[in-house]
Formats: structure tokens, sequence, C-alpha cells
């Protein structure tokens, strides 16, 4: 009861000096009201896109669940001087949104490479494994012979269309790794990782599968140690012994792979200088892969080696948009999940942001009328926002209203992992500690190493051709199907033949039909004349 009778006058005082941070206009109801009814008014001015999509973005943001997603919003808002609750994300502008469901066949919160699988091959399965049905169990390589499925990436290469993937982590990892791999395990990066009975059953790992698999035009990530023979130095680190190359089979796949190009313009770099002289119209291929493994952390990026996801995203899109017959690019932020994971809320949402920068650049680069660009994420994790914050208090900041313990406390925390730090029963008091910084790991209610999942659904935002197909509740796997019809890839083609069918009865259509008809008259009313003069 006496934590009751402090808690009354304390929120009291909250809201009266909250009130104060409240801007002018925000207090004229007219404001409110003129802002909504300019939202009302573009939903219905908007008309539906009903095109065939010549090209597909797809932004995925590993681990960018809804809070996540909200946070990023305030800190970007935050890092332009705003108060960020009221900014607008790139991602924001989105005017199709819906949700997935996320769990995986086995489990009710799933992981990064069940989730692929799902929305990129459009088929539910397993946690820790990648472009193989449910039927495939875990680690076990007999398992997944005659249950493999195929992504939307390699639909879009069979129907014509150029394919690439760009990645903060490496090109092997989960995401990216089920546009073209079929592996019992997701951790099966080179044959180094293969179990011997894999070997002997005939597994390959995934970086060999990089390469021999589907035909990707465009590769950029991270990864180099799963491509290079044992032993081999890297040429960013070479002293670094965990950054030397880790094949035992001796293969040098990129070597391989620049082989298998031979006639065409195929470029490998691996530092921004490279990169840069990387010319789109002049590359039919480029495989670029800036770090042994993932890709450092955005803040922590060295510009002058590494170029920004926005940079990497350009690229991409410059080369592939050459294609007459469009594109299909995957684009993962995928640090995001990775810095949860570390329980550092301070990168994700900085990952979030470079994130968002990078959707911006593909719209800004295309056209939608022809191009249709969805943004999801693949799961969530368990981080909280709470409290009671001033409006444009940092998002990285303490709430000011003190738990029962007369302690602060975060505005965003997690329900469990590293950051875990009760001791003796009593947690840290934090009045003195900076919590705004890169290396501050928030507080969680459970001890555990690395952060896990959460299983709540996630957004899916979409704009371009058919984008009205991504509203509603679905299962996660539906987002593949969604994406594939409005492309006229894969096996469901109806939506090509629907515009055939429907093609010549636009005006041009029945125009182009009587003249050639009116021709054709005419052309027999000629000979007609020519017959009755000859006889």
């Amino acid at each position: 009861m006496e934590s009751t009778r402090l808690s009354i006058p304390v929120l009291l005082l909250l809201l009266v000096l909250g009130s104060f941070s409240a801007k002018v206009e925000e207090e004229n109801p007219e404001f409110w009201r003129s802002q909504a009814k300019q939202s009302l008014q573009a939903a219905l001015d908007r008309k539906l896109n009903t095109n065939v999509a010549k090209n597909i973005l797809f932004f995925l943001g590993d681990g960018m669940g809804i809070t996540t997603y909200t946070a990023a919003r305030i800190l970007k808002g935050q890092l332009q001087n705003q108060s960020g609750e009221e900014t607008v994300m790139t991602m924001d502008t989105f005017p199709n949104v819906g949700l997935a469901k996320t769990y995986s066949v086995d489990f009710q919160i799933p992981d990064s490479a069940a989730t692929a699988t799902a929305y990129l091959c459009g088929v539910k399965t397993n946690l820790n494994i990648v472009g193989v049905n449910a039927a495939a169990r875990n680690g076990i390589c007999k398992s997944q012979k005659g249950n493999e499925v195929t992504s939307i990436l390699k639909w879009a290469k069979d129907a014509g269309k150029s394919v690439g993937i760009v990645t903060t982590t490496r090109v092997q990892h989960a995401t990216p790794a089920a546009t073209y791999a079929h592996s019992a395990s997701r951790s099966w990066y080179s044959d180094a990782d293969l179990p011997a009975a894999a070997k002997v059953d005939g597994c390959t790992d995934i970086a060999s599968q990089l390469i021999g698999n589907t035909d990707i035009d465009v590769i950029i990530g991270g990864g180099r140690k799963y491509m290079t023979p044992q032993g081999t130095k890297d040429p960013e680190y070479p002293r670094d012994y965990f950054s030397r190359g880790e094949r035992k089979d001796g293969r040098n796949l990129i070597n391989e792979w620049q082989k298998l190009k031979i006639g065409k313009v195929a470029r490998y770099v691996w530092n921004k200088t490279d990169f840069d002289a990387v010319d789109p119209e002049n590359t039919d291929y480029l495989m670029a892969l800036f770090e042994p493994g993932d890709l450092r952390f955005d803040v922590e990026r060295d510009p002058k080696m590494d170029p920004s996801i926005a940079e990497t995203t350009e690229k991409a899109i410059r080369i592939l948009q050459k294609n007459p017959r469009g594109f299909f690019l995957l684009v993962e932020g995928g640090r995001i999940d990775q810095a949860h994971h570390d329980g550092r809320a301070y990168m994700a949402l900085h990952e979030t942001v470079a994130f968002d920068n990078a959707i911006a650049k593909g719209l800004e680069l295309t056209k939608e009328a022809e191009t249709l660009t969805v943004v999801m994420a693949d799961h969530s994790h368990p981080l909280t926002f709470n409290g009671f914050p001033f409006r444009g208090q940092s998002i990285l900041g303490k709430s000011p209203l003190w738990a029962t313990d007369m302690k602060p406390y975060t505005t965003l925390m997690y329900g469990n992992g590293p950051g875990h730090k009760i001791v003796n029963g009593k947690r840290p008091d934090i009045r003195n500690v900076t919590t705004k910084g890169k290396d501050y790991v928030q507080l969680a209610a459970v001890p555990l190493q690395s952060t896990t999942h959460s299983g709540e659904d996630v957004a899916v935002l979409a704009r371009g051709p058919m984008a009205h197909l991504f509203q509603g509740v679905q299962e996660q796997n539906y987002i593949a199907h969604a994406m594939a019809y409005a492309a006229c890839v894969g096996a469901d083609l109806r939506h090509c033949q629907e515009q055939e069918i429907t093609r010549p009865t636009s005006t041009d259509g029945l125009n182009g039909a009587a003249s050639a008809s009116s021709a054709l008259l005419s052309s027999l009313l000629s000979a007609l004349l020519a017959l009755t003069v000859l006889i």
C-alpha cells in the first residue's frame, strides 16, 4: 500500500510536467483534425495498382519487431533534433499494412532459418533448417533428401529476371541462405561445419551451394572465410587467425565463381574502394564480401573500408535493373537481430535506422508503378517499451518514474538476456550510469547469455503492384506466394494471364482490332475490283 500512496502524487507530478512539453499547435484541436482530414483524403484517393510487378524489392529487418520499429522511429527523429514520436520513417509511407504469424512447424517461437524458408519459399518448416520442408529434421542430412523447396529468388531467375541478395550479415547466414540453399542445418556454413555423417550422406555446405545452385547476379555481404581454403590469410586482417579461410576441401569458391562467369563481366571486391569502382552499367555479376564473417555494426563501420546498407542496395539495384524483364532483390538488415541478442538496444535501433535509409534509397531508384516493394520482419525480440517517459525524451534514456525500490530504470528493457544483473535480490542503481552509449546492455528479467526471440506477429508493409494483397493477418509463408503472384513468377501465373485477357478490351486494343478489320476489308474490295476489271 505504501508504494501506491507514493506513486499517485509522483504520477500527478509527471502529468503536470509532461503537459509543458507539448508543442503549441498540438494544443489546438484543429491541428489534429486537419492532420486526420489529410490522411483520410489520401486514403480515399488511393487507387489499387493491379499491374504485373516487373521488379520485386524485398526488405527484411531481421528481429525488427513492432517495438523495435516504433523505438527506431523515435530515434531517427531524435538524431535529426526532433522529439521523435511524430517522425515519419520511410517504412511509414507504405499504404498497405498487414501482420504475419511467425511460428514454425515445431516451435511456438521461431528462428531466422524457419521463418526465411516460410516467407521466401512459401512453406513453413522446422527450427534451424533452410530451404527444406518440415519433413526434414534438424541436423539429419538424410532427412533433407527429397524435401528440398525452392525460393522466390529461383522462381524469378527461372522467369528470366535478374536476382540478388544484399545483407549486413555473412551471405551464408540463415536469411540469405534460404534464397539458394537446402540444408538440414543453418550452421553448415562451410564444409568444416559439416558432421562426418552428413558428408558421407552426400550433404553439401551452404557456401558451396551459393555458387552451385542458382545463378545469382549480385551477392553482397560478409562471409569471406567460408569461401577459401583452411589457413588462407584474409586480405584485410592477415594477422588475425580467426579471420582465415576455413574450408577443409581446399576449394577457393571465390575463384570458382569467377571461372563460372567467363565471358561475362564479373567483379569480386572486398573493400569500398574497389566497390565504388564497379560500374553498374558495365557489370553483369558482382560478388562483394566485406568481412570474414558478419559486417560491422553501422555505427562502428569504417566508411572508408565498408559501404553502408544504403550504398550496397543502390549498387545492387543499378546492376539488376538493366534487365528488361526486371529483377528480384532481397535486402536484409541482419544485424538488428544480432544487436538484440546482445541486449544492446542502441545498436539494434541504429541498425534499423540504417535499414530504413536503405529502403528510402530503394524507392528513389525504382518506379512504384512497376516495382512491388515489401518490408517485413522475420520475428521479434522480447524488447519492452515502458514507463512514462516525457515527450521527446531520449528513447535510450530512463523513465522519470522510478520503481518501488527507489531506483530508476530504462525506457527500453528485455524480458531475458545478458542484461540480467540482479545480485542478492537487488538490481543495480543506474542513476549515475550512462544508458545512451553503444555498449550499454539493457536490464533483463531473466539471465541468458543471449536474448531469445519472441513470438508475436510481425508487420508486413507493401507498396506498388498488387500491394493490397499484403493485408490482414496471414501465415508467414503466404508472403512468398503473394509476391510471386504479383510478379507472375513461380507456379501461379493467373495474374499475367488475366492481364493478357483484359488487355484487348482497352480502347487501344479495340481501335487496333477495328483498324485491322478495316484494312482487311479494304484489301478484299481492292482485290474484287481488280478481278472485275480483268473479267
